[in-house]
């Protein structure tokens, strides 16, 4: 039980990290100017922080049910809940820039206008802000906080 919470631990660890490097590099790539081959590979990369998100839930109701904690401990912590609710603030954020990345891609827009671009970034900024709160919150489970 002990190699399955820790295996569980880390998967969990690499796929909301992962998120973060997502997150980071759609805001690297939205910029003035996106256009034709980095608006394709914001899709898929966009395509790709969805699949994390998913994972993450996955391997985080896995934590849950088969971590070594047992699943009292998370109903019954504050900041457990205080996560849960980041992580969907987080999920429904990331909304609005996916469909406007879709929209985006189906126009074949020659370069995508600049105030679409800056609306964008600061859905995905409010993404990242809300990321450093699951982060917060998964730092005070670590530590007994909210039990």
């Amino acid at each position: 039980m002990h190699v399955v919470d820790l295996l569980l631990a880390i998967a969990h660890h690499l796929l909301v990290f992962s998120l973060a490097g997502i997150l980071a590099a759609e805001l690297v790539l939205i910029r003035p100017g996106l256009s034709g081959p980095t608006l394709g590979l914001l899709g898929r990369i966009d395509s790709a922080y969805g699949g994390v998100a998913m994972a993450v839930v996955a391997v985080g109701i896995c934590r849950v049910v088969f971590g070594l904690k047992g699943w009292e401990f998370y109903v019954s912590n504050h900041a457990f809940w205080g996560k849960m609710i980041a992580f969907v603030i987080v999920a429904l954020l990331s909304i609005r820039p996916t469909m406007r990345i879709l929209a985006w891609r189906r126009a074949e827009l020659a370069t995508v206008p600049d105030d679409e671009i800056f609306a964008v970034r600061t859905w995905i900024k409010g993404e990242i802000a809300f990321l450093a709160l699951v982060l917060a919150f998964a730092a005070m489970m670590a530590r007994g906080v909210g039990y």
